[in-house]
């Protein structure tokens, strides 16, 4: 029986672009995902560098752009958080039957973005739904490495059978799926969380 429920944030709640800061870096010279820079993101995606660490650095990458150029390419990933989504899980908190957990891959920039775009009130209704609310970047960890999980059910004594995790990457979901962590891969395009009902 589920009694808790984690969830992602990008492509679950917030509608994403992922290819689209390639193509906007395609302007500043930028060809391929090396691993040093794919190890460089996952840096500043734990919190282990600083926004203003990562900005200079890509900047010394490629200085045909500006900072302002790189955070606006950085961001373009981000796209909206459709009002439906916000209300199906306003109802589902409301209800009281499950705790509720935000658990995301991100960074400074992108939440900072986020948190503007949506405005003070729209962040607000958001997080309040949930009894944790865990951004890589502030607990120093990421997924798919198990000690995330780890963290997040003994933080807050969840057990993992009664846990259903909802992600969109299903690298997210084997890992957690291995630690006996019921898991919902929704498939973007495909599916939409306000589904999640006809799951539980």
């Amino acid at each position: 029986m589920i009694k808790n429920i984690i969830f992602d944030f990008g492509d679950i709640f917030l509608n994403l672009d992922k290819p689209a800061v390639f193509r906007n870096m395609e302007a500043f010279g930028f060809e391929e995902m090396t691993m040093e820079m794919d190890t460089f993101a996952k840096q500043y995606e734990t919190g282990l560098i600083t926004s203003n660490e990562f900005i200079k650095t890509l900047n010394a990458l490629y200085p045909k752009a500006t900072e302002t150029d790189l955070i606006v390419a950085w961001n373009s990933i981000l796209l909206d958080f459709p009002e439906y989504r916000l209300e199906f899980l306003e109802q589902l908190k409301e209800k009281g039957t499950y705790r509720m957990f935000l658990l995301s891959n991100t960074n400074d920039l992108h939440i900072q973005h986020v948190a503007q775009t949506m405005g003070k009130t729209r962040f607000e209704r958001f997080k309040t739904c949930f009894e944790g609310f865990y951004l890589s970047h502030e607990i120093k960890m990421r997924k798919p490495n198990t000690e995330i999980y780890e963290h997040v059910l003994a933080l807050n004594t969840l057990i993992p059978e009664e846990t259903l995790f909802i992600d969109d990457t299903k690298e997210n979901t084997d890992s957690a799926n291995k630690m006996g962590i019921q898991c919902w891969n929704l498939q973007v395009g495909e599916q939409d969380i306000i589904e999640l009902t006809q799951r539980l």
